[in-house]
């Protein structure tokens, strides 16, 4: 069995739902891929099921009944692969923002250089993203700036949708205390990870907005961010203690 699963949340992806599943299949290394539904109201998952047909082994599907958030979505994707024998979790979008040719290149930071999250990074080496507004670009720049400042993690895209795990980390993190949903989840798992001293690595990627479908990004999301990163700081002080 592989030893590699990447979990790609789903809702109304259907324009890009067939061309991502492939762009991974066709990668040199075998990856696996687990797509998480939430209920598609274009019938995203039907198309996964019929691809499923095409590639039995390598695809799965698991489908949800309503659409409860990033977060939930995620976390439900890893305690699937938690239950399988899979030693790296992938985190991907489905609308090719993030480029399924650098899978590998996260894989390699985990599995050769020994790091136990590897982050698809935009800020790394300046700012990698095509395709973004202005506006867009210096929001989630500086969201990663404010988050590095008051978390004092050493990364410099701390929002990165674009992950490695290593099998360990998400086995030390308590999945059921995760509390946020929408963009500061991406932040809570770094931030987790960080706590327990799991060796967390930026690799640089070029992130190039979809092309095709919807964005899911609203304002509620980024205020959950603002706020929930004050809270989880504070929350970790009293663990400490």
């Amino acid at each position: 069995m592989p030893d590699t699963v990447v979990i790609i949340p789903t809702f109304n992806e259907i324009e890009n739902i067939e061309a991502i599943i492939e762009a991974v299949f066709s990668q040199e290394k075998v990856f696996h891929v687990l797509v998480v539904d939430d209920n598609s109201p274009d019938l995203t998952s039907k198309k996964v099921k019929e691809l499923q047909l095409e590639y039995p082994r390598q695809l799965h599907l698991l489908e949800r009944q309503e659409k409860t958030g990033l977060g939930t979505a995620y976390i439900a994707g890893f305690k699937w692969c938690l239950e399988r024998e899979y030693k790296y979790v992938f985190e991907m979008d489905a609308d090719f923002s993030h480029n399924p040719n650098d899978l590998i290149r996260l894989y390699n930071a985990c599995h050769l250089q020994h790091a136990d999250l590897a982050v698809g990074s935009r800020y790394v080496t300046g700012v990698n993203v095509v395709n973004w507004p202005m506006s867009r670009i210096l929001l989630s720049y500086f969201a990663s700036k404010y988050v590095r400042f008051i978390t004092r993690m050493k990364i410099h895209d701390t929002t990165a949708g674009f992950v490695c795990y290593k099998r360990e980390v998400l086995e030390a993190i308590d999945l059921n205390s995760i509390k946020f949903v929408g963009y500061a989840f991406q932040i809570e798992m770094k931030f987790k990870a960080y706590l327990k001293q799991f060796k967390i690595v930026e690799i640089p990627v070029i992130f190039t907005d979809r092309s095709k479908g919807k964005s899911k990004m609203s304002g509620g999301i980024i205020s959950e961010a603002i706020l929930g990163v004050i809270s989880m700081k504070i929350n970790s002080f009293f663990r400490k203690k």
